[in-house]
């Protein structure tokens, strides 16, 4: 057996403990990147479909929750459960394409293992949500969106205010 030093002993544990200390708060950065991303995306969402129904927007927003979708969700949706929804939305837009219109939630059933994992479980994934969110500022900007009249009403506020947050869940990701 190999014998260690009081000093040896004590930067081991210090090395432990700051080890630990980065991963617990990592990990609440990425909890939080995750249901404040994903509660921030779907008021997107949302106001996306009541306002001017822009699919860039719906399209980009998609892949923001692909990414930030909190793990317990997502593995639900990744499993038996997600394939059969997935189903059951490309057969409605198959019947109703006017009612249903081109479902994106199939890219949560059908993305590969190892592209899901590289862009929720690194820091290519905060980025990626950095750069969708820098992509919808300049559709709103270039007038394609909600704002588009920049009359100051509820419906822009809440963009506004969506958008803000999903910077700041994202920003407060990368910089854990």
């Amino acid at each position: 057996m190999m014998e260690m030093g009081l000093s040896e002993l004590g930067s081991t544990i210090a090395n432990i403990s700051q080890e630990a200390a980065f991963s617990g708060f990592n990990h609440k950065g990425r909890t939080a990147f995750q249901w404040g991303g994903t509660i921030s995306a779907i008021f997107l969402l949302i106001l996306n479909r009541t306002g001017n129904r822009s699919s860039k927007h719906t399209s980009l927003l998609v892949l923001f929750l692909l990414i930030c979708f909190p793990t317990v969700l997502f593995n639900i949706l990744r499993g038996e459960f997600g394939c059969w929804v997935a189903c059951l939305t490309v057969l409605a837009n198959l019947f109703y394409p006017d009612i249903c219109p081109v479902s994106r939630f199939v890219i949560f059933a059908v993305a590969p293992d190892w592209l899901a994992d590289v862009l929720r479980y690194n820091m290519v994934g905060g980025v990626f949500c950095l750069i969708l969110g820098l992509l919808l500022v300049v559709m709103e900007i270039r007038g394609g969106g909600i704002c588009s009249s920049w009359e100051c009403n509820l419906q822009c506020l809440g963009y506004c205010l969506a958008i803000s947050l999903l910077f700041y869940f994202t920003m407060m990701y990368l910089c854990i």
